[in-house]
């Protein structure tokens, strides 16, 4: 059965949705253990409270569809978020493997909204396109900030184990 535009774009709101709880439950996990890396622990918190933006934002894009989040596959992120934050607490270099991975995930959520972009334009929700482009801009200063500090994180964290 062939879908049309329309759900595929309320398909795609939901899966962002569920991808952003996805994302608060690992940073809520993560910022509990970065006391070792407090400018780390500022940046994630301030993106914490991005992400609960990005969730009110995609409520909205949602609602002006007449629709609303999945409550399955929030659940169902939601604990994949948890387990892949806490999959990394029993390495030794679990500041380093977080490191990579939200830098992988970041990529992945802004690969989501530009998609989604395309969609609304296809679907014909452009109203949804500047809450998108929020989302969009915040995900990829996300981004930027960790490639921008891979260097420094991966320092710290041999200094210290050299300590």
């Amino acid at each position: 059965m062939a879908q049309d535009a329309r759900e595929i774009f309320v398909s795609g709101l939901r899966n962002a949705h569920a991808m952003e709880t996805q994302a608060r439950e690992m940073m809520e996990r993560q910022s509990e253990r970065l006391d070792d890396y407090p400018e780390v622990n500022a940046r994630v918190q301030q993106h914490l409270r991005e992400t609960e933006g990005q969730l009110k934002r995609l409520d909205e894009c949602l609602s002006a569809c007449g629709e609303s989040a999945s409550m399955l596959k929030d659940t169902t992120q939601s604990f994949m978020g948890n387990m892949a934050a806490l999959a990394h607490t029993v390495m030794p270099d679990e500041i380093l493997k977080n490191t990579f991975a939200n830098n992988a995930f970041e990529h992945f959520e802004i690969a989501a909204y530009k998609s989604l972009l395309s969609l609304a334009d296809i679907a014909g929700f452009g109203s949804a396109k500047p809450l998108l482009q929020a989302s969009l801009k915040e995900e990829e200063a996300m981004a930027a900030w960790i490639d921008q500090n891979i260097d420094s994180v991966t320092r710290s964290y041999v200094q210290s184990q050299a300590a």
